[in-house]
């Protein structure tokens, strides 16, 4: 059995520990940084492949025959064809969960440094300014508190109910809309809308879904337009759920008063971006995923997939 692991340009050699996935299949080729044109020529003759943010599609699975098994390093689909992957006798394997609760402390950590600016504090004080003394260049913005503000969340998966969870504990009403509604919900202590109510109603709207062809391009100019004056947008998710030049839009005329993303359209983001030199977004390199826990996490449950699928079992297949 030989195996291919291709990682993301995201992550640099050594991020993660593959000596687990190694252990169980000792013929394994490690490659950082692939781009689409060497995805089938590195596959090979392989019969499993494990990547992250490298697509497979008919077109990869007609040159490698031999393949039998995808295990994704992350927990969305949105790179790889399952229906072709079916087609073509190969399961694939997610890995859910590993990142709920380092993705939800990021959504808060984009909020915090919004409404309180403590990483541009720290420049001014080290740099001997004190308080109302802070000189404009370090693009200090208006001190806000959460207690009593409406947060509202679209999806609520298990990173879109542990960001209510924070967002409860700051003392914020909590508005969400999902397309899927389970009892258990109800001791939740918070509020269903539909998609007009949360961007009527919400101070900060935080995104927490899939992309997916009911979900791409859902923040349009027609939401922004819905949505409160001033209000925050965050998104943890997926780019592919925001129009960037619509946001961007929205910044410079004020109708959005922020913009906390660690995820976009195109990644990394590209230099021509209007949103790297606005003052209302506030942007990290799509990181939430990567504390040293999220990163164990994964790698427990992707060693845990293969071994799995070696036992003739299968385990977080998504293409049955």
């Amino acid at each position: 059995m030989k195996a291919v692991i291709l990682e993301s340009y995201v992550m640099e050699e050594g991020d993660l520990d593959w000596s687990g996935v190694k252990a169980l299949v000792p013929d394994t080729t490690s490659y950082v940084r692939t781009d689409y044109a060497d995805i089938a020529p590195r596959i090979g003759d392989a019969e499993l492949v494990l990547i992250n943010k490298c697509r497979i599609d008919e077109a990869i699975l007609a040159q490698c025959p031999n393949l039998k098994w995808v295990g994704i390093i992350a927990t969305g689909t949105d790179n790889i064809d399952l229906e072709a992957c079916r087609r073509h006798g190969v399961a694939v394997a997610n890995v859910p969960g590993y990142s709920t609760y380092s993705v939800a402390q990021m959504t808060f950590s984009l909020l915090l440094a919004i409404c309180q600016c403590a990483q541009r504090y720290d420049r001014a004080v080290k740099d001997g300014y004190w308080q109302l003394g802070v000189p404009a260049e370090y693009g200090l913005l208006p001190q806000v508190e959460l207690l009593g503000k409406t947060f509202g969340i679209y999806g609520y998966g298990s990173i879109g109910r542990q960001t209510a969870r924070i967002a409860k504990a700051f003392g914020m009403e909590v508005l969400v809309c999902t397309r899927t509604m389970r009892p258990e919900y109800a001791a939740d202590g918070v509020e269903f809308v539909d998609f007009d109510t949360l961007l009527a109603r919400s101070d900060v709207l935080s995104l927490h879904c899939p992309a997916t062809p009911e979900t791409r391009g859902l923040v349009s100019r027609e939401a922004l337009a819905k949505m409160k004056p001033g209000a925050i947008l965050l998104n943890t998710a997926r780019g592919a759920l925001v129009d960037e030049e619509a946001v961007a839009d929205a910044l410079e005329s004020g109708k959005l008063a922020f913009y906390g993303a660690d995820a976009f359209a195109t990644e990394p983001l590209p230099p021509q971006s209007r949103l790297r030199s606005l003052p209302g977004a506030v942007l990290t390199p799509h990181i939430a995923w990567t504390t040293k826990e999220a990163l164990q996490r994964l790698m427990d449950i992707t060693t845990g997939n293969l071994r799995s699928f070696l036992a003739g079992k299968g385990e977080n297949i998504v293409n049955p």
